[in-house]
């Protein structure tokens, strides 16, 4: 329990992949312009990472080392497309949405750096949690940046809650501003390295006190 312990502190704050590993973050500046993308595509890597390192840990004495790499390649690639099949049957406007970045999961290094460093080391159940949780620290950062982006670019909070739920949920947008124009820099991939960076720097001020 205490292993499972350390892994979760690890995945959410102390090793986070999006602010402290960086990595990952052609998604997590290209996704994030609202709370809904961002948090939608979160869940997704981290369904991956824990299944890919639930899958991978149980077969790592028997993969020769020369093809390791292949291997746990095509295992992500079948795990992300039967996600992305799955999102696009039930939830196709989100699917539309979030485009060609849940394919890109394969891709993300984060997932791969995971199941190298963690999965083919230990043993099946460390594995998944350890993929769990660093999918849903990441997905924690995707959702408060999104958050941030949403609001200062279009005062509002939750659009895009229809593409999931239906357009019955347009109700549970937040508007926060009446009239309000919006800030085009936090829509933009500088106000995506802005927030990012702001994000960081409050992690690092509380690490520090």
């Amino acid at each position: 329990m205490s292993d499972i312990k350390k892994i979760a502190v690890d995945g959410l704050w102390k090793q986070n992949p999006g602010l402290v590993q960086l990595l990952g973050l052609c998604p997590t500046l290209a996704v994030t312009t609202s709370v809904v993308n961002g948090l939608s595509l979160g869940i997704a890597t981290a369904l991956v990472m824990a299944l890919s390192n639930g899958s991978i840990s149980p077969i790592r004495k028997f993969v020769p080392t020369e093809i390791r790499v292949p291997v746990f390649i095509l295992i992500i690639a079948a795990l992300v497309t039967i996600i992305d099949f799955s999102i696009h049957a039930f939830i196709e406007p989100l699917y539309k949405a979030l485009g060609i970045f849940i394919p890109l999961i394969v891709t993300n290094c984060i997932v791969l750096a995971r199941v190298e460093s963690f999965a083919a080391k230990n043993e099946t159940v460390p594995s998944f949690f350890d993929g769990l949780y660093m999918g849903l620290g990441l997905a924690m950062v995707l959702a408060v940046l999104g958050a941030l982006r949403e609001i200062f670019g279009k005062g509002t909070l939750l659009s895009g809650i229809d593409l999931i739920f239906g357009s019955s949920a347009s109700n549970l947008v937040i508007h926060f501003f009446s009239d309000y124009q919006g800030f085009l820099l936090a829509i933009l991939p500088p106000g995506a390295f802005i927030s990012l960076a702001c994000l960081i720097a409050l992690k690092n001020h509380i690490e520090a006190r």
